[in-house]
């Protein structure tokens, strides 16, 4: 379908080639009255701020997710848009080029429904003081859903077994729990919770965390979205800024592989 502007456009260059206005104008099927007005530039204002905002409250967050993010608020519909506003306030992130290694790539299968599958992986970082803690972090394969995250300075094996048996009082055991080969998830107390619920606990090999890929990718976010963005003066802090980072994940923030729909909103769809 030719648009006003592009049927403008055309009049113009007939126009420069010693064609009357009135000729061209017919010719291109274009009323006169509509080349005399002038044309009226759509006001991104609301939009502008909005971005700007979303921006600082998330630097990390690039260009696709800020558009999602502004698309379920109404704001916009068309990327390109979005993208030249983007590229106007110059609100690009900045990311180190990496080496790529040629691996093979082998898909890891995608769970049919909830509960079905859990992932599951420790993160460690620092407080102000230097003192170190550890996040536990359990993902749902199938919603990618962020449905515990533990914080501590030491979570040892019983400490797990008891968060999962809280765990369990509200939401369905999976069938089956990936992890590594730890200490505290290679554990007696891993192994006898597993024996008394019925969940299987597949280890994947050493060295090979592209067999647990679904957390892996989630600590990846984590750590690039919440983790690196702060400066936690106590583990109180810490449990609280990650709290309020994990419901923004699992509620707000759009997820590609879900259909740009946010986890929790997919599982509630799926269920």
């Amino acid at each position: 379908m030719v648009t006003a502007r592009q049927r403008r456009r055309v009049v113009e260059h007939l126009k420069s080639r010693n064609v009357s206005e009135r000729r061209a104008c017919r010719l291109v099927g274009f009323s006169r009255s509509a080349i005399w007005r002038r044309l009226k530039g759509r006001d991104d204002g609301r939009l502008r701020a909005q971005l700007k905002s979303l921006a600082e409250q998330y630097p990390r967050y690039g260009c696709p997710t800020l558009h999602d993010m502004l698309k379920a608020e109404g704001l916009v519909i068309n990327y390109k848009r979005t993208q030249r506003i983007y590229c106007e306030e110059a609100l690009q992130v900045r990311t180190k080029k990496r080496k790529k290694l040629n691996r093979p790539r082998v898909p890891l299968p995608v769970p049919d429904g909830l509960n079905e599958r859990w992932s599951v992986d420790f993160v460690s970082d620092q407080l102000a003081n230097g003192r170190r803690f550890r996040v536990f972090n359990v993902v749902d394969d199938f919603s990618r859903e962020c449905i515990l995250q533990v914080v501590d300075f030491s979570i040892g094996g019983h400490r797990l077994t008891r968060e999962l048996e809280q765990l369990g009082e509200y939401r369905q055991l999976p069938k089956r729990i990936v992890l590594d080969n730890g200490p505290e998830l290679t554990s007696k107390a891993m192994f006898f919770w597993s024996k008394r619920t019925g969940v299987k606990l597949h280890f994947i090999q050493p060295g090979k965390p592209t067999q647990n890929a679904f957390v892996e990718s989630f600590n990846g976010k984590f750590r690039e979205y919440c983790l690196d963005q702060h400066w936690f003066a106590s583990l109180d802090e810490a449990r609280s800024v990650i709290e309020d980072w994990r419901q923004h994940y699992n509620h707000v923030r759009p997820h590609r592989s879900l259909g740009k729909k946010p986890p929790a909103v997919f599982a509630s769809e799926a269920a």
